[in-house]
């Protein structure tokens, strides 16, 4: 193939929202929270930790980070915070990890 001809296939806008995307999430505990949060929906900080078994503080610094970087929205309801994910398709990369025979 001729390199005058190949284009990127993916514009500039998109490539720097999935590096924003993807520096966001480049953590283990951050995957593991977005494949618990695509399997129930939404699920509470307390909820989340019992999950995880890790530490509280540890599992609100992973989630503000996610939360505000819009990968995740809260919603409190009375003492609780639940958590969702904004954008479902970002479990894809959860799908691709699993599906990868090199990792």
């Amino acid at each position: 193939m001729d390199i005058e001809t190949i284009a990127l296939r993916i514009d500039t806008e998109k490539l720097e929202r999935a590096a924003f995307v993807l520096k966001a999430v480049a953590h283990p505990v951050r995957i593991a929270i977005i494949d618990l949060l695509d399997q129930c929906g939404r699920l509470n900080v307390s909820e989340l930790q019992n999950k995880l078994e890790i530490e509280q503080a540890l599992l609100s610094h992973h989630l503000t980070n996610m939360r505000d970087r819009g990968i995740l929205t809260a919603e409190r309801e009375g003492k609780c915070i639940y958590y969702s994910l904004t954008d479902t398709t970002i479990t894809n990369i959860i799908h691709c990890i699993n599906s990868c025979t090199r990792f």
